[in-house]
């Protein structure tokens, strides 16, 4: 029986929460929050995206599968897709930009060394993930279909 740190957790430990703190509280982030702040929305959105999960309803159900885990993964409350939704569209988008720009000026840091790894970071692209999101054109007229990608 493991009686460590999840392998997700682990992940997360890495992270620099002071600066993440930093970047909330310069956008007020958790402003009126009880119970799922900034911090809880970042981590289930990364776990999201690390699991390749597909919609709210996905990853709400993921996460409350075994609910006895979610502690040991990092986790304080139940994940509600609701209030993921909720969270998702009140949170300035601004504190994870913010804290986009730490994560990528603290990959700099680790990759300015001499060694064999050493990367031209003047020429670097980041990559950010643009996912298609499929839309029901009855609820959405707005969304043009097109059956070919344009170039």
């Amino acid at each position: 029986m493991n009686t460590g740190k999840t392998v997700f957790a682990q992940l997360m430990s890495f992270l620099n929460w002071y600066e993440f703190d930093k970047c909330v509280q310069r956008y007020n982030g958790n402003y009126k929050v009880q119970h799922f702040n900034c911090r809880q929305q970042f981590m289930v959105m990364c776990f999201a995206q690390l699991t390749s999960k597909e919609s709210l309803r996905d990853i709400e159900s993921c996460l409350n599968a075994i609910p006895e885990k979610l502690y040991h993964a990092g986790f304080r409350t139940l994940i509600k897709r609701s209030t993921l939704a909720d969270a998702n569209e009140a949170r300035d988008w601004r504190i994870f930009a913010d804290f986009a720009h730490v994560l990528i000026a603290e990959a700099r840091a680790l990759y300015e060394t001499d060694n064999d790894f050493s990367v031209d970071l003047d020429n670097m692209v980041y990559a950010l993930d643009s996912t298609s999101i499929e839309l029901c054109l009855s609820l959405f007229p707005w969304a043009k279909f097109r059956k070919h990608k344009e170039l």
